[in-house]
């Protein structure tokens, strides 16, 4: 079955009010139909819409996204990615990674986690500051429970941030969201030099994997990786992971295929099989650029 859009959800992503969409409507402007008395806008129709009315200034303009989603990983979104039949691929390294190859036109979204202290923010600000004038949206995927992966049993009794002097802790790349996350709990306690560092994990599960193996004394992690490894987890705090989608790729079959599957039941299970997500917002949006 077609999907359709409601008045609202077409007026966030033109980041319109909802009387200009009647108003388009009303004027035969914009494809719609009406149910039961409801306007509704055939997707696809939208997105000829949307193709037919696009100016084209220049050379990255008309250069196509490839499908491609860039950025921080997430278990869930790559699992969805795979299940729902999407057919996109992934690149995932980190957040600030994901932002800078989403700005010169590698992927069609990327996955960010970046937190600005000063404004007590996630992602936001970090996508104002480069996206502010181009067709983007920043929509919340999850919230997740991020705090300090320890060994089964927590044998060294590491309960809070300070109990971290003196350990080895395994870093992410700098440009990871958690990395710079980290650093700035850190800081703020301190005791940023009183730690020892150990080789970069490049993701999520080595991170995870580096603790199970003695690698490290603890990981600032996710908590559905510390029940996936079967390690103990102490909460520091929540996350919001959003991805940032090119406007008009939101109306293409792939990213329809992902937000469609979000809506079944098998992907509310696996939500909730996660330890520490929260996706009753997935599908808000958080930022809309001109």
């Amino acid at each position: 079955m077609e999907k359709y859009l409601t008045t609202k959800e077409l007026a966030d992503l033109l980041r319109l009010k909802e009387r200009k969409v009647y108003d388009l409507a009303a004027a035969g402007e914009v494809p719609c139909t009406r149910a039961t008395g409801k306007l509704l806008f055939p997707l696809e129709a939208v997105s000829a819409w949307l193709e037919q009315n696009t100016v084209r200034g220049g050379v990255a303009s008309v250069t196509a996204r490839p499908g491609v989603v860039l950025g921080s990983h997430d278990p869930l979104l790559e699992w969805a990615l795979r299940e729902s039949g999407s057919g996109l691929a992934t690149y995932f390294d980190s957040s600030r990674d994901g932002l800078t190859r989403f700005a010169a036109r590698e992927g069609l979204a990327a996955g960010l986690h970046i937190f600005d202290a000063p404004s007590g923010k996630w992602n936001v600000p970090c996508v104002e500051e480069i996206l502010t004038q181009e067709p983007v949206v920043l929509v919340e995927w999850a919230w997740r429970q991020r705090g300090l992966i320890v060994g089964a049993g927590n044998p060294l009794k590491i309960h809070t941030l300070s109990d971290l002097q003196g350990r080895r802790i395994v870093p992410r790349q700098p440009s990871a969201g958690s990395q710079l996350l980290l650093e700035q709990h850190l800081t703020a306690h301190g005791f940023l030099d009183d730690v020892v560092f150990t080789a970069a994990a490049l993701s999520e599960a080595d991170a995870a994997l580096a603790v199970q193996e003695g690698k490290a004394d603890a990981a600032f992690g996710l908590n559905a990786l510390a029940d996936q490894f079967r390690l103990a987890f102490l909460p520091v705090t929540d996350e919001r992971f959003d991805l940032l989608i090119d406007r008009r790729n939101y109306f293409e079959p792939p990213l329809h295929a992902l937000f469609s599957f979000t809506q079944t039941k098998a992907f509310k299970d696996k939500a909730a099989e996660l330890a520490g997500y929260d996706v009753s917002g997935l599908g808000t949006v958080r930022f809309n650029g001109n």
